[in-house]
């Protein structure tokens, strides 16, 4: 098990509804659900909120982990079987002949094929080890114990079934303030067909304003990928543990955003601490140290104004948990990423604040803000 960047980009054209985001629409992509030929129905589900494709399930409680399964259409069985060939000679025969030429096996691969209809889903080596659908439930299962805490919020299957992805809410809050909270989801993803690991990760969500608050601790990541060999599925039930996705990480991360939420910063150096997290290279850096500000591109001031001009303007800014504190220094950060900035398309987006610039940025200005809760100013001054 390792941890990873988070790359779930590439689910976006299922419609999936991630914490505070809408159900994104990709234009000129297909949703690319599976549809089950035989019920005539999607392997999708949404709580209460239809996806912008308007297929699958739409239910008005939150499921279990096995009603989730049902509505999702995932409860299918996936099997590893052996992987043949024709022979040269079987191929180019007359198949009037009736004469049945053995085929060659193909050693050390095998097809992953759904059991209920014989799909195949991909090809596989030796050592990989399928994880059944209802197993990858049982990670989020563990987290509260089994307990009914967790709230599946959507589930579906891609392709012919060969890719699975859950997002979930986990119980409670993390409250900074009496009215500013922040809900606390998972994600995962894992697939049938050789590619790609298990991939689950922790992302919380400030309600007032969608922000995606999902820098890493120094003493938890918030990202593991398991890959599909031998123990996979005792693994997956353990990555809690290593995730440190539990009530002690969300309490963890409350404890900082209610110490960031007292500790004063003026203006001033809100933009000191915006010019550090949004840089973009070492020779702006080096720039920066030095004070030749006229060596620095319009792009990178303009972009730097615009975040600094969100932190002074915006009304979830105004509160009191944001207002001059260093709490609303890290969220003008990330909320210029999911507010203000703008991208070619919705896909560019998610995939910026999920694993690109906005997660970079937004983990630089976690950092940063730690370090100015402990030093104060000296924690801006680059020498």
């Amino acid at each position: 098990m390792t941890t990873c960047p988070f790359n779930p980009f590439n689910l976006l054209s299922s419609g999936i509804r991630f914490g505070g985001y809408p159900y994104l629409k990709i234009k000129d992509m297909a949703h690319n659900l599976n549809y089950n030929e035989e019920t005539g129905k999607h392997s999708f589900f949404s709580v209460k909120e239809k996806a912008w494709h308007g297929l699958g399930q739409i239910v008005e409680q939150y499921p279990t982990s096995a009603e989730a399964i049902r509505y999702a259409r995932l409860d299918y069985q996936v099997e590893k079987r052996p992987l043949f060939t024709n022979d040269l000679n079987n191929a180019l025969a007359d198949i009037d002949t009736g004469i049945a030429i053995p085929k060659l096996a193909v050693p050390g691969y095998f097809a992953t094929v759904r059991k209920d209809n014989n799909a195949v889903l991909g090809v596989v080596g030796k050592d990989y080890e399928v994880v059944q659908n209802a197993d990858a439930f049982t990670f989020f299962d563990a987290i509260v114990g089994g307990g009914d805490g967790i709230q599946y919020e959507t589930a579906g299957a891609l392709g012919s079934g060969e890719r699975i992805f859950i997002t979930a809410k986990l119980p409670g809050y993390i409250r900074v303030g009496n009215s500013d909270l922040i809900e606390q989801y998972l994600f995962l993803t894992t697939s049938h067909d050789g590619f790609g690991s298990i991939t689950a990760a922790f992302t919380p969500i400030r309600i007032v304003c969608n922000n995606t608050l999902n820098a890493a601790l120094t003493s938890h990541t918030n990202c593991v990928k398991i890959r599909h060999t031998a123990n996979a599925g005792d693994r997956l039930k353990q990555a809690h543990t290593l995730m440190g996705i539990t009530n002690s990480l969300g309490a963890e991360l409350e404890e900082v955003f209610i110490r960031w939420a007292n500790v004063r910063i003026t203006d001033k150096e809100i933009k000191q601490l915006v010019q550090f997290a949004m840089c973009p290279n070492k020779e702006v850096l080096k720039n920066l140290k030095e004070g030749a500000t006229d060596n620095l591109s319009t792009t990178y001031k303009n972009i730097v104004d615009s975040v600094y001009e969100y932190s002074l303007s915006s009304p979830t800014q105004q509160m009191r948990t944001t207002a001059g504190t260093v709490f609303g220094a890290y969220n003008a950060i990330t909320g210029y990423f999911q507010n203000v900035r703008k991208y070619k398309d919705d896909q560019a987006k998610f995939k910026s604040i999920m694993d690109g610039t906005g997660k970079q940025r937004g983990q630089a200005a976690f950092d940063l803000c730690q370090s100015f809760a402990r030093h104060g100013a000296d924690a801006l001054r680059l020498n």
